[in-house]
C-alpha cells in the first residue's frame, strides 16, 4: 500500500523544469525541491529515449507532478518552448511565482535546504529574485554514483561575481516570458529586482534581449540563497550530454572533456555540504515517491537504459572524440 503525501500548507511556488532523457536524476530532484516547499511542479519532456516521459506520466497520475510533452518546431529551443508551454499553464493556478531549474540545479537557500517561501518574504513587492550560480564539480566520480547531493560535494571556493551567472525566482504575471535564466517581456512599468536579501538590484537586465548576469554583480550574489550547479556530475554522465543535446542551442564542443565549459564547471577546491541539512526528508521521499504505482518500475527502465547506452556509446573511439586535446 502506497501513502500520498499531506497537502503542503506553505504558500505555493511553482518549479519548471525542461527535461529529455534525465531519468535517472528525475527523482532525487523532485524530492529535494518538494522538501524545500516547491508546489506544484511543472516538467515539459521532448524526444525522450529513456523513458523518463514514462516515469513522469506515472508521477503525474499520482498528482506529484504535471508533466507537459513538448512537440517542437525545426529549430526551436526545446528550453524557449517548454518554459512558455510551462507558464501558460500556470497562468490558469493561483500560483504567483516561479523558478525554472534544470535537472542539473538545486537551489539552496542558507543556512542550508531552508524554505523557498522565505526568499518570497524577504522579496516583498520586487518581481525577480537573483539566484547565482554555485559550481560543482565531478568530486573524483569517473561513473555516475547514483545519487547527486550525497556524492559531490566539492565545489568552488567562492562565487567569482566576474563570471557568475544567475538563475531566477519571479512573479508569473509580471513578465510576458522567460529564458532559461531569468524574466524577460515586462508586463508592468517598472520591474524591481533584488537579491535574495531583499536589496534591490538594477532592473535593466529584465528588459530586452534574454540575459544570464544581474547587476551589480557584488550585490547579486548576497543574500545567502544559491543554485547548486552540478553540471558534470560524473564523467559519463557529463559526456552522454553530448547525445542529449542543448536546451538552449545548437551542437558545440560545450560537453566535450577539456572544453572551455568543462574546465569552468569542473571545481573541485573546496567543500560545501550544507544542501543536506535535510537529506533525511528528501531520502524518505525519494522512497515515498518510488512507492507510488508504476514509479519504481518506469525509474528502474530509465536506468537500464542509462545503463546500455553508456556501454554503448562511451568507447574509447568516441570518449578520444569527445575530449579537447591540451594546448602544446
Amino acid at each position: 500500500m502506497t501513502t500520498s503525501a499531506a497537502p503542503d500548507p506553505r504558500p505555493p511556488v511553482a518549479l519548471v523544469g525542461c527535461m529529455r532523457n534525465e531519468g535517472i536524476h528525475i527523482l532525487e530532484w523532485l524530492a529535494y525541491h518538494r522538501a524545500i516547499g516547491f508546489h506544484p511542479v511543472v516538467i515539459c519532456t521532448n524526444d525522450c529515449e529513456d523513458g523518463s516521459d514514462a516515469l513522469l506520466d506515472r508521477l503525474a497520475q499520482a498528482g506529484v507532478v504535471t508533466h507537459l510533452r513538448n512537440p517542437l518546431p525545426p529549430g526551436t529551443p526545446p528550453q524557449s518552448a517548454g518554459i512558455a508551454r510551462a507558464m501558460a499553464h500556470l497562468d490558469t493556478t493561483p500560483v504567483e511565482w516561479l523558478a525554472h531549474l534544470d535537472s542539473d540545479e538545486f537551489l539552496n537557500i542558507a543556512p542550508g535546504a531552508a524554505p523557498v517561501q522565505s526568499l518570497i518574504a524577504r522579496a516583498d513587492d520586487a518581481d525577480s529574485i537573483a539566484l547565482p550560480w554555485h559550481l560543482f564539480g565531478d568530486n573524483g566520480h569517473a561513473r555516475w554514483p547514483g545519487e547527486t547531493l550525497p556524492a559531490f560535494t566539492a565545489c568552488e571556493t567562492a562565487i567569482d561575481p566576474a563570471t557568475v551567472k544567475f538563475k531566477s525566482l519571479f512573479r508569473l504575471r509580471s513578465f510576458a516570458s522567460a529564458s532559461d535564466h531569468m524574466p524577460t517581456g515586462p508586463l508592468v512599468a517598472a520591474p524591481r529586482a533584488v537579491n535574495s536579501a531583499g536589496e534591490p538590484l538594477s532592473s535593466s537586465v529584465l528588459h530586452g534581449p534574454p540575459r544570464s548576469r544581474y547587476s551589480p554583480a557584488n550585490a547579486a550574489v548576497r543574500g545567502g540563497a544559491e543554485v547548486n550547479h552540478y553540471a558534470i556530475r560524473s564523467t559519463d554522465v557529463f559526456l552522454m550530454k553530448n547525445d542529449r543535446g542543448r536546451g538552449m542551442g545548437p551542437p558545440s564542443d560545450k560537453y566535450h572533456l577539456g572544453s572551455k565549459w568543462h574546465a569552468r564547471a569542473n571545481r573541485n577546491e573546496a567543500q560545501d555540504r550544507s544542501i543536506l541539512a535535510r537529506w533525511n526528508e528528501v531520502a524518505q521521499e525519494i522512497t515515498r515517491l518510488r512507492a507510488l504505482p508504476g514509479v519504481a518500475e518506469a525509474e528502474a527502465a530509465c536506468r537500464d537504459w542509462f545503463t546500455a547506452t553508456r556501454a554503448r556509446r562511451l568507447t574509447p573511439e568516441t570518449i578520444a572524440r569527445w575530449t579537447k586535446k591540451a594546448a602544446a
